[in-house]
């Protein structure tokens, strides 16, 4: 009897002694292609070939069974996180994967890699100067000056790009458990040591106050003003259109961000669901605002011809959208000329969270400001910066017990 379309085919090859099943299975790109299996023992291939018929019917392309771990960071990058992910995060993890993890793992099988794999794969990591590895030094040319003399330079990577590495390494294996390619995620069973950070890394009252004052005479006054009262992150800050702001109801909208991606500014979803939010604007960040406006106005007028009409409320001197990478021009002469140290910008939207939690504002409304998928982030932030708080605390306690 004839084999119905899409059960496959077993035949006899006397040339070479081989009994071999056929069938058009998933591939990994979403198409279905012709995969045979061969066995001396016709029974072994039938199981072969019903083994391949319910993989490809549950989703699980082909080759996915003898993958090499490049070939599966490849697919779940293309196929399951470019899909689903925002473009920047995209952008991260093919990072991560193409520089790290490939030229060091790459050439594992997917089911053969174990815990003592990763774990000795993240100790090789922390220990490998990336100088040496990547040849910056090289790349100096007659500027070489350590590793590629003779010097090495020890530049080890942090905590923060160790604990990236693994999460990339996690987030992969995880989702070839989902799709049944995996049993068991191996990198579950390695812990990293998560990166630390500093406490005291928001501005205080008095810091907030000189800052205010350093950016009032600047053209991007409005911008700081924001950062620092509604503790929007930069890409929110410099995504805002005219059209998001109802002075109305005195309300602005965060519902994209600015992100550089592959070479290209790009306005994208906020992180979150929960960075998809309005907030009330006070009185101090309208007039900021119509400030601002007015400035703007007169930028497009001496720019003429040259002026782009993008909409954004933030822009450079002829309309177009500021690339995120160069706000930095304008606030590291601030945090210098007030005395912030090596605050970074986004320690202004940290400076937001604590500043509120210290007036007494419930954590919930916190978050609801500033956006925070989990109030739980907006409580971490406040106690890596509440160091005086706490010292406030030991010494009312002090009082008490000591008079």
């Amino acid at each position: 009897m004839r084999a119905a379309n899409g059960d496959g085919s077993i035949y006899y090859r006397a040339s070479k002694d081989l009994w071999f099943g056929a069938a058009y299975v998933l591939q990994a790109d979403g198409t279905t292609a012709r995969k045979e299996v061969s066995s001396r023992n016709r029974d072994v291939v039938v199981q072969k070939l019903r083994k391949l018929q319910t993989d490809s019917d549950q989703g699980i392309p082909a080759e996915a069974t003898n993958w090499q771990l490049e070939a599966f960071l490849r697919y779940w990058l293309e196929h399951i996180v470019k899909p689903a992910r925002k473009p920047k995060t995209y952008q991260g993890y093919e990072l991560v994967a193409r520089v790290h993890l490939i030229p060091d793992l790459g050439k594992k099988k997917l089911h053969k890699l174990t815990g003592a794999d990763v774990r000795l794969f993240m100790k090789r990591l922390r220990n490998t100067c990336l100088c040496c590895k990547h040849g910056y030094d090289a790349r100096r040319g007659d500027k070489k000056r350590c590793c590629a003399v003779g010097r090495c330079c020890e530049r080890h990577p942090s905590d923060r790009l160790v604990e990236q590495v693994h999460a990339v390494l996690r987030n992969a294996l995880q989702a070839a458990v989902r799709e049944e390619v995996l049993r068991r995620n191996v990198a579950k069973l390695v812990q990293v040591q998560g990166a630390q950070y500093d406490t005291n890394r928001g501005a205080t009252e008095e810091q907030a106050r000189l800052l205010l004052k350093a950016a009032k005479p600047t053209r991007l006054y409005a911008l700081f003003v924001l950062a620092l009262f509604m503790g929007l992150r930069r890409g929110e800050l410099l995504g805002l259109k005219w059209d998001d702001i109802d002075w109305a109801e005195k309300t602005v909208t965060v519902q994209r961000t600015l992100q550089r991606v592959n070479g290209a500014l790009r306005a994208v979803t906020p992180k979150t669901k929960k960075s998809r939010r309005t907030v009330p604007l006070i009185e101090l960040c309208l007039e900021a605002l119509r400030v601002h406006k007015v400035l703007q106005a007169k930028e497009r007028l001496a720019a003429g011809k040259k002026w782009v009409n993008t909409g954004y409320i933030f822009t450079t001197e002829i309309g177009t959208p500021i690339e995120p990478d160069n706000l930095r021009r304008d606030w590291y002469p601030l945090r210098v000329q007030v005395g912030l140290g090596e605050m970074r910008f986004h320690d202004l939207r940290h400076s937001c969270v604590t500043l509120l939690l210290r007036l007494g504002v419930p954590p919930h409304i916190v978050q609801a400001i500033v956006g925070h998928a989990d109030v739980q982030v907006t409580m971490a932030i406040y106690a890596h910066a509440s160091l005086e708080d706490q010292r406030k605390a030991l010494e009312q306690l002090g009082e008490a017990v000591a008079g």
